[in-house]
């Protein structure tokens, strides 16, 4: 990305946050790109909203993508702890490139009829169960970069969600012990081609899922001790900055440890592994009449505690 186009998200960003931007000393972990480095780096976001502290450059050991700093454990937490302390030089929002705060996971597992409100929107039944499907891998793009219309989709949506970053291997993992696995949180935009997920493909969901740049993450993975409460933080989506979902994840049916506990009985967790737990009411498909995504819309994804992603639409 261009400076001018950074500057361009970052003015936007500052528009768009509708919750307090405060440096804090909360832990808010990043992956980055600067002019003036080689390659994808660590960093630490200085706030929701802040510039960024280089971890790499505080420390040359660590590795420079977050899976191989997530699989580390304790020991990089405890460098990111003692950068977060120090007083370090921050990188202006400006001269840097968010990308998402993971990249290549082994598996991206998402979670349908999720919200006691957006299940209400629909007139079914709330599930007994959760219902598991997946997006691969390709389709994660960064907090600001483009979503590509395809041109085999003439009914893209939006859905913002929670994502949830694991941090510990993990099979058959009790709910109680759930936590344990987390890393963190962030802000997802599971974007979604309604007539491949509700008609197409056998009604299988996942080819509408996960078209490339269907899955915008970030822009920081804010450890689980950073935030007072996962499952009471309000949530929305913005297209063309009008408010199109309003909701808290208070609403979800299944929380994150029961999500965990469910699908660890089919799957192995991995560091890095995301989750995203699914959306509240307000989607497109479901207005009357239907409304999708076009070129030159611009949706923003926000989450309290955990900051905001913005997507323009090409």
């Amino acid at each position: 990305m261009l400076v001018s186009g950074r500057r361009r998200v970052l003015t936007a960003l500052m528009q768009a946050q509708k919750w307090p931007i405060q440096p804090s000393r909360d832990m808010r972990l990043v992956q980055f790109q600067a002019p003036h480095l080689v390659g994808p780096h660590l960093g630490l976001e200085t706030g929701n909203g802040g510039g960024v502290i280089n971890l790499n450059a505080f420390d040359p050991t660590l590795p420079k993508t977050m899976i191989q700093f997530l699989e580390q454990g304790e020991v990089t937490l405890s460098v990111a702890r003692r950068a977060l302390a120090a007083q370090l030089p921050v990188l202006p929002r400006s001269e840097v490139t968010f990308l998402a705060p993971v990249t290549r996971p082994d598996k991206v597992v998402c979670v349908g009829m999720n919200y006691v409100d957006h299940c209400k929107e629909q007139n079914v039944p709330v599930p007994k169960e959760p219902i598991i499907f997946s997006k691969f891998a390709s389709s994660i793009v960064g907090p600001y970069d483009e979503v590509v219309l395809p041109p085999e989709s003439q009914e893209v949506d939006w859905e913002v969600e929670l994502a949830v970053v694991i941090g510990k291997k993990g099979k058959h993992i009790k709910a109680t012990d759930a936590m344990a696995h987390v890393a963190g949180f962030t802000v997802a935009h599971d974007v979604s081609a309604r007539d491949w997920q509700m008609r197409r493909n056998g009604k299988q969901w996942l080819l509408g899922k996960t078209f490339d740049t269907f899955c915008p993450l970030g822009p920081a993975l804010v450890t689980k001790d950073s935030v007072a409460d996962p499952h009471n933080l309000k949530i929305c989506c913005r297209v063309n900055g009008e408010v199109v979902q309003s909701s808290n994840t208070k609403q979800m049916v299944f929380k994150t440890e029961e999500l965990i506990a469910w699908v660890s009985q089919f799957v192995t967790f991995y560091p890095g592994d995301v989750i995203l737990t699914g959306t509240p009411p307000g989607v497109g498909v479901f207005r009357k009449p239907p409304v999708f995504l076009k070129k030159g819309d611009e949706v923003q994804c926000e989450i309290e505690e955990l900051g905001v992603i913005i997507n323009k639409v090409v």
